[in-house]
Formats: C-alpha cells, sequence, structure tokens
C-alpha cells in the first residue's frame, strides 16, 4: 500500500505510472472495522471487474469545518499508524493525508457556503448541528473533484450524510456512482463509531440499550406509537436524548407512513459522549 501526504503527491505518481480507476473512502481517521467494511467492498468489487484496473484510495482528512465545537475537533483522536494498519489489512492500495492548508488554500473558512437539500439537511442532524452538514458538502465535494473516482463508498450508520452526499452526487457528479455499506456493530449491538472509545467501560456497556430500543421501535407494528416510550426509557437509563425518530428513508420527511421505506433515527448523548444509529422499520 503505498502512502502520500498529499494529493499532489499521489496525483504526480499516478501521471509517471498507468492511469487507474478510482474506488474512494474518504475518512476522518481513528478507523475502525466499521472503516474496513467500506476498503473491504471497494476492494471486493474492484477485484471482481478484471476488466477495469481499479485503485481503491483512502483519504484521511480530520475536516474543521465540519465540527461546530471547536474543542470537538481539538478532540478528535489522530492515530495514523494504526489507520495504516487497518488500510492495509483491509486491502486499500493508497492511502493519502492531506493537510488542511491543501484542502483550504486560502486559509479555513469561519463558514462554508450554505446546503439546501430540504429535509435532508434541516431535520434530525442538520437541526442540532447547524453548518455541519454545509462542512461535510464542501470538503466531500473537493475531495471527489481531487480524486476523480467512478464509486465511493459511505457507510449507513451516518444515513443522513449518506443521503446528502447522494444528493450531491446527483446534482454535480453525474458519473459517480455512491455504494451504502451497511452499519458494522459491536457485538453488544453498539454501532461502530471512533467515539465509542471516549465511552467508559460502564458507559460502554450501557450504550448497548440505545439499539435495542431502537430495535424494538423499528420491529414494531406501529412504530411511531412507540417512540415515545423507548424516549423514557432511554431517559431513565441516563441517556440525553436528542431526538428518536421515525422518517421516510429517501426524503428524511416525517411524511406517511411507506411499508419498506421509514427508517427509525436517534442521536443520544451517553457520559458526554454522542451517539448516532438508525435502523430500517419492519426488519
Amino acid at each position: 500500500m503505498k502512502r502520500f501526504g498529499s494529493f499532489a503527491a499521489w496525483i504526480g505518481d499516478r501521471s509517471e505510472g498507468r492511469m487507474l480507476e478510482v474506488f474512494f473512502v474518504p475518512t476522518m481517521g481513528a478507523l475502525h472495522q466499521g472503516h474496513a467494511a467500506l476498503v473491504k467492498e471497494a476492494r471486493r468489487m474492484a477485484d471482481a471487474d478484471a476488466l477495469r484496473p481499479v485503485e481503491v484510495v483512502v483519504s484521511i482528512f480530520i475536516n474543521p469545518t465540519q465540527f461546530n465545537e471547536p474543542g470537538d475537533f481539538m478532540a478528535y483522536p489522530a492515530t495514523p499508524e494504526e489507520d495504516v494498519a487497518l488500510l492495509a489489512a483491509a486491502g486499500a492500495d493508497t492511502v493519502i493525508f492531506p493537510s488542511v492548508d491543501e484542502m483550504y488554500p486560502s486559509g479555513i473558512p469561519g463558514t462554508s457556503d450554505m446546503v439546501d437539500f430540504g429535509a435532508l439537511t434541516s431535520v434530525m442532524e442538520g437541526a442540532m448541528r447547524p453548518g455541519h452538514f454545509d462542512g461535510v458538502v464542501s470538503v466531500v465535494r473537493s475531495l471527489f473533484k481531487k480524486t476523480q473516482p467512478t464509486s465511493a463508498f459511505f457507510g449507513e450508520k451516518d444515513w443522513q450524510q449518506l443521503a446528502i452526499v447522494q444528493r450531491l452526487v446527483e446534482l454535480e457528479f453525474d458519473t459517480l456512482d455512491v455504494v451504502p455499506v451497511q452499519t458494522v456493530r459491536e457485538s453488544s449491538g453498539l454501532a461502530m463509531s471512533s467515539r465509542n472509545s471516549r465511552l467508559s467501560e460502564a458507559d460502554r456497556k450501557k450504550a448497548s440499550m440505545l439499539s435495542a430500543e431502537m430495535m424494538k421501535v423499528a420491529r414494531h407494528a406501529r412504530p411511531r406509537a412507540v417512540v415515545g416510550f423507548a424516549v423514557e426509557r432511554l431517559e431513565r437509563a441516563g441517556f440525553e436524548v436528542e431526538y428518536l425518530e421515525v422518517r421516510h428513508g429517501l426524503t428524511l420527511a416525517e411524511a406517511p407512513w411507506e411499508p419498506g421505506a421509514m427508517r427509525v433515527f436517534a442521536a443520544v448523548c451517553l457520559g458526554g459522549v454522542r451517539l448516532i444509529d438508525n435502523f430500517p422499520c419492519g426488519n
């Protein structure tokens, strides 16, 4: 696996050899098996098509413009050597560590250009973290332009982000295919996240209650009717519930019930650590 400190260095290296098609996995580092699943799926798809030589490229960039609080940005873990080892084992060909200066040559903007994709950007995470998705769209757009991928891989755990990226691609990158990859979970059911490492041992055990309660809602014959009970149980257990809602999986609107299309979404805080998750209804 090749390692580069900038996109410029990677592009220079590619110009000296065969220009391969790119399957791209953008990350912010502090990688875990959920990220590995993205790379493994990219590797699987690349190897399945012998007619198209493909380079599986991963970027690691902690993007300052998608953090609402400067403290969260400063506290975000950086584990480059562990990340490189995980990516090599998962089958990546290339990892790129761009600098802030390369991504923002004019300096880090105070705010990113506002993005309005309707409910996709205004509800749930959009409401709780104003400006977050503006930063996400800005950096993803820039990453796509630098890597020119034909496929990009995103996890379903961040379902709202996935939906926003899909909309961005529909509008601006019509030859790019966004590939969703299923959420990877710990044995307890907790969705894998870089934030999980910040949970105390006791809270990590308790955190599994989130997925358990969400599954109860998702599997109920009338999910919206039991959301309030799930919130009450979580709050009694010490969770701070920011939202727990049933919405349309494609539009994220509070739409009329549509069999097979609805999902339950939640964001909670436990011991000062923010956790998000989602499940399809009816499974």
